[in-house]
């Protein structure tokens, strides 16, 4: 969504904060805002002209010509203006159709002045350039400012100057004023372009001698130009339509739309209605609302929304519950329907998505049942049936009633079901399975036998266009130039694709396949974050390697032969990548895939690309597809829909929708009602596309091999108008089908914005009703919903097969494809054993989980560094004692001096430069049984003994007897006279905690026996840590005994020393590089130099 409305006081903020111009702008930021809320005596304080001035007070809530339905106070002192706020805050009101409370009201002073000092200004923006509208008689009863005003309309990329305005927009104006009304108007503009604005009215704008006050302002604002203007702009708040309250579940889902690449809306119309959706696509979402309210349920109609973008499995579940969790708060008698409706997806994974909502259908059962919900799902795309058979499965296992369609079902039958205007199917016929259409029948590996191309026609020249029958009003509506070409995809297209979508790419090349071209249609590919190298492909059962270059000058230079370009930039660098790409002259069509592009930018763009015979498609598009001969990106979908659609073979039948998803979905209709599609472009979702449905409808009637052309409009915009006069006037001739969605936007109450920036009507004439009546006055073929498009669009074919117009082509059999191993395993096709297992750490869904423990968790129940070791060593949750001898372990291990040999090696390691992980792992290779390895060869000693039977003083005489040492004991410092704290500080807190410490117990009377023969034979702490480790595991509860055995056998214990010793050699690390230590050579006068004899001087 770009074009938002903000409130008159962020557009005035906005103004008195940016605004260049020599006009003395008077009253700036002396606004105070109110709600129910205010404290009074605070806003006195804040604002002392409030006690000085005389006051106007207004409602702040996108309400237009308050003035005219009196909710203006003006001319009041403070104490007036609280007595008219007495009447009017919180008070429910009806403007139009609307019926809201006024919550937020706005005071400024009370400008004195005379109806000659009266102003009106607008600027708005256009697909040509900014409109300005003056007009020298402003205030309430300022009238049809479109017949009466002056305009000016400032071309994209150009300036707007003070004589201009005084010349053009200020000749009714007296010569007074005329300075500075020329110096406000073009700083007006300048904020306007700067600050990314598609709106802003100010009327009245009053200018006296002191100078300049804007008393009235609206404005709307380009919300996708956020990155750009954040700096001045701040945080915006963008309040809802007058009638319709901000929910905070809005804001919630608006806030995961902005933290995702995915697309999620919600708008709630009617929190009680029983009519419930959740529509993937910005089209499809539409479609459904429009079949709704067609059949008598707009009041019932508790929300719009859609989601779109191939969401992840949690982001679908965030949604989901959400919708699931309004929808089950208030019990309503009939019971409630959820209607999981949507187009053919192209790219979205349908079964992951269904995951989410599988998940969250699990999580409210409960709530469901009780609220009597039905549930109707209607889908198709990438792994659909696999998305079906799950909510189906959830519907059995639920006891909740879900009714599944696939792509056999037209995709708002679900609605008429749901709404009891037609029977429910017990078994609804189902299309043959995604593996079905993938997997070669065959032994051979050859490209297949090239298919049907008796319908293709591939003028190469502009001599090859059909002549128009009225050529001046060819040049009157066709946007593009003459120089862009009829034809913009053959058999022998070459693109190259900007961005690293090797999903994408692989599925141009697979359709490429499957239509018999002679190779593939991607030449090379764009990507400025890595070097130039190869990336691997497919062709066919073959691989093949595709160049990937840094930058775009080199990849055109070595490829001429591209003349598309499909570009993936995100919405930040696409407008800096399609700009390069077009000073290329090879280059004759570009697709935009990203959404978001502020329409600045878009409108330069197209500018360029009109004045360079450019096509441009999008941005906000899935691209478009020729059957055949070349399809963009996703188009189209994976290769089941590829080959149900037919799209492998052309038709006759060529299509334009905005909607990538419903031309998706087109495809389907149109392959079931005719021979097929010619030709089929999706020109995308924003309110300025590239390209025009008038540019792609007058290039399918000069096509020859094209028979008949379907439009899908949509709500928002003019250019379905263009086709009507196109019809009239004889340019069209062939039979055009054509609907435009939105036609449920009349039907609301207040303002909705659908999914689709563009999908807004600002007036009358957009409406997709008036629309949709001017295209049937025209003679174009519209259906009376979106229900029978598929019905009116088979007619007209049967009409032109039966006159001969079109004679059906024999059908040959699909062509096959190999699978891709990845997608097979999707699928379930096919099994193979893993290579890794693991049973401690999942990080694959939104929430990292330690052994079955979310992090979320683990830092909820402070389980602390001990807890976590707990986890992902043991596979357990520790007792709390166990966590903090763990922690303690770490703590008495960390150092122990720079002497001893891995903390030499590491300091020796940093010294000659090494970096911290070549320095650390020089340390950690010296541990072992003599230096710090002793913590798992002492436990197991000591464990072996206890557990025989030995005394102790069998063990010391056996292991001397046998001429070992006894792990874990002696220290080269420590005696029982000087004990080492560590193993005391440890001993204490084992001895207060540990339910038994029956192998500790044992070591220490071992001790006792070696330390009468020398001091220093003393349990040190490696011997400590292993022994009374075993007594944890074993006493602890959370082990069997076989379960601590293994543990001490698999070397556990002597990784409590690993990681504690690690922090200590890490801090040699950066010691050694703080002090600026230089390279070490060991002194030749600690060495004992021993030479043979004969060596010897």
């Amino acid at each position: 969504m770009s074009a938002k409305a903000i409130s008159e006081q962020t557009g005035k903020e906005f103004l008195y904060k940016h605004v260049c111009t020599s006009a003395a702008v008077q009253n700036r930021f002396r606004y105070a805002s109110v709600t129910a809320e205010t404290d009074w005596d605070r806003l006195a304080q804040d604002h002392p002209w409030l006690l000085t001035e005389r006051l106007v007070v207004k409602p702040d809530q996108l309400i237009k010509r308050r003035g005219k339905l009196g909710l203006v106070g003006i001319n009041l002192d403070l104490e007036g203006v609280r007595e008219w706020l007495s009447g009017h805050l919180m008070r429910e009101t009806t403007v139009g159709k609307a019926k809201g409370v006024l919550k937020n009201f706005l005071i400024e002073p009370f400008v004195p002045h005379t109806q000659e000092e009266e102003f009106y200004v607008c600027i708005y923006a256009t697909r040509e350039g900014d409109h300005v509208l003056f007009h020298h008689e402003g205030g309430v009863e300022v009238g049809d400012v479109d017949a009466k005003a002056q305009r000016l309309m400032v071309a994209v990329d150009e300036k707007l100057s003070e004589d201009q305005v005084t010349e053009q927009l200020l000749t009714q104006v007296p010569d007074d004023k005329k300075e500075v009304l020329a110096s406000f108007i073009v700083g007006l503009f300048n904020l306007y372009e700067d600050l990314y604005f598609t709106y802003l009215e100010i009327n009245p704008l009053v200018v006296t001698q002191d100078g300049v006050y804007v008393l009235d302002m609206a404005a709307k604002i380009d919300a996708t130009a956020d990155y750009i203007c954040k700096a001045k702009w701040g945080d915006v708040e963008f309040p809802p339509p007058f009638g319709r309250e901000a929910y905070p579940e809005e804001a919630y889902i608006a806030d995961l739309d902005a933290k995702s690449g995915a697309s999620l809306k919600l708008t709630l119309l009617n929190p009680r209605g029983r009519i419930w959706t959740m529509v993937a696509g910005g089209g499809a979402s539409v479609v459904y609302s429009d079949t709704i309210c067609d059949l008598g349920g707009v009041d019932e109609l508790a929300n719009y929304g859609e989601y779109s973008g191939a969401p992840s499995e949690q982001q679908t579940y965030d949604y989901a519950k959400t919708i699931l969790s309004l929808m089950t708060r208030e019990k309503h008698s009939q019971g409630k329907v959820l209607i999981i409706g949507g187009s053919i997806a192209n790219f979205t994974n349908v079964a992951a998505t269904f995951k989410g909502i599988v998940r969250a259908i699990k999580d409210y059962q409960g709530p469901l049942k009780e609220h009597e919900v039905t549930i109707f799902v209607r889908r198709g795309g990438p792994n659909y049936q696999e998305g079906l058979r799950v909510m189906g499965e959830v519907g059995k296992t639920t006891g909740i009633p879900i009714h599944v369609f696939g792509t056999e079902t037209h995709m708002t039958a679900i609605v008429g079901m749901a709404l009891g205007h037609r029977p429910i199917p017990n078994q609804p016929p189902m299309d043959a399975h995604t593996a079905n259409f993938l997997l070669n029948a065959s032994n051979s590996a050859m490209t297949p036998a090239t298919t049907r191309t008796a319908s293709f026609s591939e003028p190469r020249t502009s001599n090859d266009v059909t002549p128009a029958k009225n050529s001046d009003f060819f040049s009157l509506c066709l946007v593009v130039p003459s120089a862009k070409a009829t034809t913009l995809f053959r058999k022998q297209t070459k693109a190259m694709v900007w961005g690293m979508q090797t999903r994408a790419v692989q599925g141009m090349l697979d359709f490429d396949y499957v239509c018999s071209r002679d190779g593939p249609s991607v030449a090379a590919m764009v990507y400025p974050f890595t070097g130039d190298h190869k990336q691997k492909f497919y062709w066919g059962h073959k691989e093949i390697l595709l160049p990937v270059y840094k930058n775009m000058a080199d990849a055109m230079k070595k490829h001429p032969e591209v003349d598309v370009l499909i570009s993936f930039a995100s919405l930040r660098s696409a407008f800096d990548s399609t700009v390069e790409a077009m000073q290329y002259p090879q280059i004759h069509t570009i697709a935009i895939i990203a959404e978001g592009i502020p329409e600045a930018q878009t409108r330069k763009m197209i500018k360029m690309a009109d004045e360079k015979g450019v096509t441009i498609i999008g941005p906000a598009t899935v691209g478009g597809i020729k059957p055949g001969c070349f399809k963009i990106g996703n188009t189209g979908g994976m290769l089941d829909n590829i080959l149900a659609s037919k799209l492998y073979r052309p038709g006759s039948v060529a299509y334009v929708s905005r909607s990538g998803g419903m031309s998706n979905e087109l495809n389907n209709i149109i392959s079931r009602t005719t021979d097929g599609v010619y030709e089929g472009v999706a020109i995308g979702g924003d309110r300025y596309p590239g390209s025009t449905f008038m540019d792609h409808v007058l290039r399918y009637q000069d096509t020859p091999g094209i028979q008949m052309i379907v439009v899908l409009g949509e709500i928002g915009g003019t250019e379905e108008y263009k086709i009507c006069q196109g019809i009239r006037e004889g340019r069209i001739t062939k039979p055009v089908v054509c609907w435009c969605i939105g036609t449920c936007a009349t039907m609301f109450t207040s303002e909705v914005q659908f999914g689709h920036a563009g999908a807004c009507a600002n007036q009358a004439s957009e409406t997709a009703v008036a629309k949709n009546q001017a295209l049937r006055d025209a003679g174009a073929y519209v259906p009376k919903s979106f229900d029978e498009l598929g019905d009116v669009i088979k007619t007209v074919y049967d009409e032109l097969v039966a006159n001969g117009t079109i004679i059906p082509a024999q059908e040959v059999p699909p062509p096959t494809v190999p699978m891709d191993y990845s997608w097979a395993r999707e699928l379930g096709l096919i099994r193979k054993p893993a290579s890794f297992m693991t049973s401690i750490c999942d990080e694959r869904g939104q929430e990292l989980i330690y052994a079955g423990m979310p992090i979320t968790e683990v830092f909820k129940e402070e389980m602390g560094l001990g807890g976590v070791l707990g986890l992902l060593w043991f596979q357990r949750r520790l007792p709390r004692y166990a966590c903090q001898f763990i922690e303690m372990c770490l703590m008495v291990t960390a150092d122990h001096g720079p002497a001893v040999s891995g903390a030499h090696n590491t300091i020796v390691c940093a010294r000659a430069g090494k970096d911290l992980i070549s320095s650390l792992t020089s340390g950690l290779l010296t541990i072992g049984d003599r230096f710090g390895g002793a913590l798992d060869a002492a436990a197991k000693q000591f464990s072996k003994a206890f557990d025989s039977g030995m005394l102790p003083m069998e063990f010391v005489n056996k292991m001397k007897k046998d001429g070992k040492l006894i792990m874990g004991i002696g220290h080269r410092v420590k005696s029982i006279n000087n004990p080492d704290m560590r193993v005391q500080i440890l001993k204490d807190f084992v001895k207060q905690h540990f339910p038994s410490t029956q192998l500790l117990d044992y070591a220490l009377d071992v001790e006792k026996i070696t330390t009468s023969k020398k001091p220093n034979l003393i349990l040190n702490v490696d011997g400590f840590i292993g022994v009374a480790f075993v007594d944890l595991l074993r006493t602890c509860g959370g082990f069997t005994r076989d379960e601590a055995d293994e543990f001490v056998e698999i070397g556990a214990l002597n990784g409590i020393f690993v990681l504690g010793r690690s922090m200590g050699f890490i801090g040699h690390y950066l010691d050694q590089k703080r002090l600026k230590q230089g390279l070490y050579r060991h002194p030749w006068d600690d060495i004992s130099y021993v030479l043979p004899e004969h060596m010897s001087m």
